[in-house]
């Protein structure tokens, strides 16, 4: 099974008259990237919050939101007037810049973070436990709906590596007849430049077995069609985390469809060559996207 690092959760839950809301998405990225926007009672619980995100979701450019809302419960703030006064300065000499109002300076100064406060914000171990439900919740959707991405992205994958090892059969029905005249081209040109009875045919086979050694394609025919059995194999794996192993896969069915085009010399298999390479850019297209 494939999982898309593209997804997205959402959980909510009620306690102790407070509504905890919890928003997960995240992105295809190379490395775990994560954005937490959490409310202040919650910076003790960062580290923690932090982890159990990275522990399910593995890679991918997160974002998080929690919020904390209170259900219609009245309670007494606080201003932080030295943080304000810190912002005043700043806020002001802008205003002169720009040439702006400055009637609603305080209403400005009111909006700034942490300058306005509930007194008696003291987030509760129970309180806690719930919260990490809700975030738990909120990971398990995101990684469902990673799932269901995932599975198109899978059936894409099938079908791209398909139609490779498709052209390797067609290759491979045309190796015999690209053998025969490669041998037919060489005693034409030698025919008509030196004379039919003017060259060694024991030198000649010689030749031809060197040639011809020189631009097989057998090794390179075995060696993808590994690649492809391979890559088959690793997406029924149970590892959730596969994307970077199947990108190199993919680098090395590179590798074999470049080398084989660089020696077919042969109108038809280079046809082949262009289908596979076709294919295979697609599939590294999907293959950024899967964790």
């Amino acid at each position: 099974m494939l999982y898309s690092m593209t997804g997205y959760g959402r959980a909510e839950s009620n306690f102790n008259e407070k509504t905890f809301i919890v928003e997960v998405k995240s992105l295809n990225g190379k490395q775990f990237d994560l954005r937490l926007n959490i409310p202040s009672p919650l910076k003790p619980y960062e580290v923690e919050i932090r982890n159990k995100l990275n522990e399910t979701i593995l890679r991918g450019s997160v974002e998080c939101t929690i919020q904390i809302k209170s259900n219609g419960i009245t309670k007494p703030i606080s201003i932080n007037k030295e943080l304000a006064k810190s912002y005043y300065q700043p806020i002001m000499e802008l205003a002169d810049e720009l040439g702006i109002t400055k009637e609603n300076i305080l209403s400005t100064l009111l909006k700034m973070p942490d300058v306005v406060a509930s007194t008696n914000e003291v987030f509760t171990e129970e309180e806690w436990k719930v919260l990490a439900g809700v975030l738990h919740q909120a990971i398990d959707l995101l990684m469902k709906h990673r799932a269901e991405e995932g599975k198109s992205i899978e059936k894409d994958l099938v079908e791209r590596v398909a139609a490779i090892s498709a052209q390797q059969a067609v290759i491979e029905k045309i190796e015999p007849i690209r053998r025969a005249k490669v041998k037919e081209n060489l005693i034409k040109q030698l025919e008509q430049h030196i004379g039919a009875d003017k060259y060694d045919a024991n030198r000649l086979e010689q030749e031809l077995i060197y040639y011809i050694e020189k631009i097989d394609i057998s090794e390179e025919r075995v060696r993808l069609t590994n690649h492809c059995a391979y890559f088959n194999s690793i997406l029924l794996e149970k590892d959730p985390s596969k994307g970077k192993k199947l990108s190199f896969i993919l680098q090395e069915m590179g590798r074999e469809i470049n080398t084989t085009g660089s020696k077919a010399n042969d109108v038809d298999i280079q046809k082949a060559v262009i289908l596979m390479k076709d294919e295979l850019e697609k599939a590294k297209e999907q293959i950024l996207n899967v964790l």
